[in-house]
């Protein structure tokens, strides 16, 4: 997947080692099939009251938010126009806004990450 000048390659760590150049509905399809893992191991996200998460929660879910977030930059970078001519432009607008308020409470993407939208995020918090 990639604009301008970013690119982002997929790897899960797993099945995937070393990052592959893949287009972005191949992107999306692995990275949703990973969250899907991820949610599902309760070694990383416990189901049972009282087991504790592990060590590197907070860094697994920065990984999914960061890599979530890729997914919003590549459509507003290939198809907000779509989405303009579609009239769905608010309804993005707004899930992303919710999207980039709360990872910016939790502090979940670092702020190099965020980059490729940073003038439309920065008007996003301006207004908080």
């Amino acid at each position: 997947m990639r604009f301008r000048r970013y690119e982002y390659r997929w790897a899960d760590g797993v099945q995937i080692k070393k990052p592959i150049e893949v287009s972005a509905p191949k992107y999306v399809d692995y990275l949703m099939d990973w969250i899907e893992t991820q949610l599902d191991d309760e070694s990383i996200f416990p189901q049972k009251l009282g087991v504790p998460f592990p060590q590197n929660f907070q860094e697994v879910v920065k990984t999914i938010f960061k890599r979530l977030f890729r997914v919003y930059a590549h459509i507003y970078h290939s198809h907000f126009q779509k989405i303009v001519t579609l009239k769905e432009e608010a309804h993005l607008n707004t899930c992303f806004k919710h999207f980039i308020l709360f990872t910016w409470e939790f502090r979940l993407i670092d702020k190099a990450e965020l980059a490729p939208l940073h003038e439309l995020i920065e008007s996003i918090l301006l207004q908080y």
